[in-house]
């Protein structure tokens, strides 16, 4: 009975410093989230290579290192915001997630108007504002409806091979986030 009420004390002493620890360190990774690593790295509408190969340590690490990848904040409270990318890499696809993470909408070149990134992010009622009137330059443009103030875009190209390097890097580096007029 007295080994059992030792163990028992030692164990509930042991989780009581473990669950210490644990609150002690809450601030520190909460603070490590994709949007702050983000807002450190670059403003609002800027798009930002994530991958080592821009050069420094990776704003946010990929587990596949045959993918680079870029990606911009927005507020849709300012605007409707658009997103493009020039040239022609062999697979690319972009995601559109909430300031929290959550995935809203994902998308890949084979959705795309012949294969290149034009998407314009906006909330519901933006769209209806949009849709009495959509602007020649928006005709080829894919909309995402996004039901969210803040949030991220995200942009992966696929690098097949070493000779595919600078071709990726430069889809990326020419990708631009912009607010956009309607």
């Amino acid at each position: 009975m007295r080994r059992l009420l030792h163990a028992l004390i030692l164990g509930l002493l042991g989780a009581g410093i473990v669950h210490i620890v644990v609150l002690f360190l809450v601030p520190e990774f909460s603070e490590r989230d994709a949007w702050s690593r983000l807002a450190m790295a670059s403003d609002l509408y800027k798009m930002t290579r994530l991958d080592a190969e821009a050069g420094g340590a990776p704003v946010v690490k990929s587990v596949d290192p045959l993918f680079y990848a870029a990606a911009c904040r927005f507020n849709l409270a300012d605007g409707l915001v658009r997103i493009k990318a020039p040239g022609d890499v062999p697979f690319w696809s972009a995601s559109v997630y909430d300031r929290s993470g959550h995935n809203i909408y994902s998308f890949n070149d084979h959705n795309a108007n012949g294969e290149k990134l034009d998407t314009v992010v906006l909330t519901p009622a933006q769209m209806i504002d949009v849709r009495r009137d959509l602007p020649e330059d928006l005709q080829g443009a894919i909309f995402v409806e996004a039901p969210i103030e803040e949030g991220i875009f995200v942009v992966r190209a696929f690098v097949p091979d070493e000779s595919w390097k600078p071709i990726v890097s430069r889809f990326l580096e020419q990708s631009t986030c912009n607010l956009q007029d309607y």
